[in-house]
């Protein structure tokens, strides 16, 4: 049987000859690419390679972060402390004020200080972290707060500020008087810089305990990243009763 016969002018030739090249590259093209994904090979890769997925993260994965290379400091009598200070369960929380997990963290240790007021203990440190621009003054203020007396009253006043996102210098001067402080000798000590080496301390020492960021909260010892459900920690307290 005589097989059709395609006629034209050579232009109308050239044309068609072009357009079933381009046809039959993208049809293989569109192949290969199928052929890739069915298998479950990447792109780059030499033959015989497939996807990997990627493993859980390890410490060895970030060099930039120290391992923990010294103690966490004992609980003294320079120490922020709220409950009874004879508790068997001591909770030492290394914290940012302007920190959003922080703040997310208070309302899961003020529930556990409801629900253990006699056996357990709240300890506070600081632990500014430089991204976060307030919170280096945050945390002055609640030192010069704590030299009138009213630590803990500046500490929930902050994380309330922190809340509304209404944080900044003139807000801890306005917060210092609503607490009835001495303003003037408040608005000198927050203006001078005089409690930041207790900062600095606290952050040094959380460093070397193994802390990276915030919140971290030792309990007994026993360090817990993040602001973690409630249930944790009333196990993890729970276990040392």
């Amino acid at each position: 049987m005589d097989q059709p016969k395609i006629s034209g002018t050579p232009k109308v030739m050239f044309l068609l000859g072009l357009f079933v090249g381009v046809s039959v590259l993208a049809v293989i093209g569109l192949a290969g690419t199928v052929g890739f994904l069915v298998s479950g090979k990447t792109f780059g890769a030499k033959a015989g390679t497939t996807v990997a997925v990627a493993p859980t993260p390890t410490p060895s994965d970030y060099p930039d972060v120290a391992p923990p290379s010294g103690p966490l400091p004992d609980v003294d009598s320079e120490d922020h402390i709220l409950g009874n200070v004879n508790a068997p369960v001591t909770l030492v929380e290394y914290s940012d004020f302007e920190c959003p997990f922080c703040l997310r963290h208070l309302d899961t240790l003020n529930q556990v200080m409801a629900d253990y007021p006699n056996d357990v203990r709240l300890v506070y440190r600081h632990f500014p972290l430089s991204f976060h621009p307030e919170a280096q003054k945050a945390a002055e203020a609640s030192e010069c707060a704590s030299k009138q007396g009213k630590f803990w009253e500046m500490h929930d006043a902050i994380f309330a500020e922190n809340a509304k996102g209404s944080m900044s210098v003139q807000r801890w001067k306005d917060v210092a008087r609503e607490l009835g402080l001495n303003g003037a000798d408040f608005d000198s000590c927050l203006d001078s810089g005089e409690t930041a080496d207790r900062i600095a301390s606290d952050l040094q020492e959380g460093t070397v305990a193994g802390i990276a960021g915030t919140p971290g909260t030792f309990v007994n010892g026993s360090l817990i990243e993040g602001a973690v459900p409630y249930a944790t920690f009333k196990s993890i307290i729970d276990a040392q009763l």
